[in-house]
């Protein structure tokens, strides 16, 4: 199951370089806005796409990769909400296990009932570090997992919980705020985490401006997320990926 999806992301990481990942939700996207989405990723040089949601409600998952798929190169990376998100068609799934919460179900169960479905997938799996943060709004993600956000003051508990994860083998550390997010990850948060793990960190959720994501770039996340504001706003990719990749670290 090795790939190219993780080698780019650890290579870009080790060249200080930050990533700019769109997410899309198959059941909010027609064909035709995809397509216009596409086209103004590939002009912007977005990095990856990130495809998923809490709950897929449609058949719309592989057509959409398929339909990215047959126009450009940037790789597809699944964001599932659940096991049964899965395509072939993809480059690569985050195979996420809730580090910060206590529903076991989330750790390993669900996991161990999509083990041969992921294994005969073929797909890339990168092993994911899952961390709901509060952002400031009950979201879909905290409903569904049941289980409480890790309070947005409390660095010393995501920085405890990101170590335990890469401590765990946990191949990235992704911090999301949620879908429908007030307020994104602190840049306080995100520096703490960053400066204590050597793996990939991703931070998503609520997030909404280039002035945030340049911010959040600069105090250590390697790949910023962004969604719901694209899904209001597709121009704003161009603004967000020139933010992203604005960021200049030293190695």
């Amino acid at each position: 199951m090795s790939g190219k999806v993780y080698p780019i992301l650890t290579s870009r990481k080790l060249a200080g370089k930050k990533s700019f990942a769109v997410l899309i939700d198959p059941d909010k996207i027609s064909p035709q806005r995809l397509d216009t989405l596409i086209k103004l990723s590939l002009d912007a040089k977005v990095d990856f796409f990130f495809m998923g949601g809490s709950l897929v409600l449609t058949n719309n998952l592989n057509e959409s990769i398929l339909q990215i798929k047959k126009s450009c190169a940037i790789p597809v990376v699944l964001f599932p909400g659940n096991p049964s998100q899965l395509s072939p068609h993809a480059d690569a799934l985050l195979y996420l296990s809730l580090i910060s919460g206590r529903n076991a179900e989330l750790l390993i169960g669900q996991h161990v009932i999509s083990a041969p479905a992921v294994k005969q997938s073929g797909l890339e799996v990168i092993s994911t570090g899952y961390m709901v943060i509060d952002g400031g709004a009950p979201t879909t993600v905290s409903y569904i997992s049941n289980a409480a956000p890790i309070p947005a003051d409390k660095e010393d508990i995501a920085l405890c919980t990101a170590m335990a994860g890469e401590m765990l083998g946990k191949k990235v550390i992704y911090m999301d705020a949620g879908s429908g997010a007030r307020m994104p990850v602190s840049e306080t948060m995100i520096r703490k985490v960053a400066e204590n793990i050597s793996v990939p960190l991703i931070v998503g959720g609520g997030i909404r401006k280039p002035e945030t994501v340049y911010r959040n770039g600069k105090a250590g996340a390697d790949v910023i997320v962004v969604g719901n504001a694209i899904e209001k706003e597709v121009n704003l990719i161009r603004e967000i990926a020139d933010a992203v990749h604005s960021v200049l670290v030293s190695v």
